[in-house]
């Protein structure tokens, strides 16, 4: 655990340049106090992902905004892993929603999750084992090179075709085990109080808000 704490009125980087992820984190946060600012309104540049596991990706980001910005930071680093494709898309999850580089040409370098909501759907093909889940790893961090990670899941399965336009990302397709509903048709609190961050964020709040 971090020897250093947060506290109410402390300023925090959301280390992320995904608006679904900051609102999100923000909302999570909000009770406790925090000013928050996100990687993109800092202008702080996106790091390239090279680690192999999402903990080793959300150290990452959260190291780089700490010392940019001389602030602790919140990074989040979290995908679909799917059993029947091994895991996959995994890290590479918002990866599989980028556009083709000619289509990046012509509309930019924004991400078309129908698209790689269609590619999991049609590599799961006809098999009866849709199972999977979302992962999320958070890491506090902090300007002098502290940190921690604290990691969660949901688990799930893989619906077609996709429902709801409450969520983002793969959400429209996930239905938590044991609803009827996808992460796309409930209410964004309600999803908050059951999701992977959820589990992540209940790790890192008894950590850095113990009672």
């Amino acid at each position: 655990m971090t020897t250093q704490k947060l506290t109410s009125g402390n300023k925090i980087v959301v280390a992320s340049h995904n608006e679904g992820k900051v609102r999100e984190i923000r909302d999570l946060l909000r009770p406790f106090g925090l000013e928050t600012v996100s990687a993109a309104e800092l202008n702080l540049p996106e790091p390239e992902e090279t680690e192999t596991t999402f903990s080793g990706n959300a150290k990452l980001k959260a190291l780089a905004a700490a010392t940019v910005a001389n602030l602790p930071a919140l990074s989040d680093d979290s995908g679909l892993a799917v059993d029947a494709l091994n895991g996959d898309p995994g890290i590479y999850a918002a990866r599989w929603a980028e556009l083709p580089r000619i289509e990046k040409e012509t509309y930019g370098q924004r991400r078309d999750f129908d698209m790689a909501m269609w590619y999991v759907n049609d590599r799961l093909g006809d098999t009866d084992n849709r199972r999977a889940r979302f992962i999320c790893a958070l890491c506090l961090a902090w300007p002098n090179g502290e940190a921690q990670v604290y990691e969660g899941t949901v688990e799930g399965e893989m619906v077609w075709p996709p429902r709801g336009n409450k969520g983002f990302g793969y959400d429209p397709m996930f239905q938590q085990i044991g609803e009827t509903r996808t992460f796309a048709e409930i209410e964004p609190a309600a999803k908050h109080a059951v999701s992977h961050r959820a589990d992540a964020f209940a790790k890192f709040l008894a950590d850095q808000f113990p009672s």
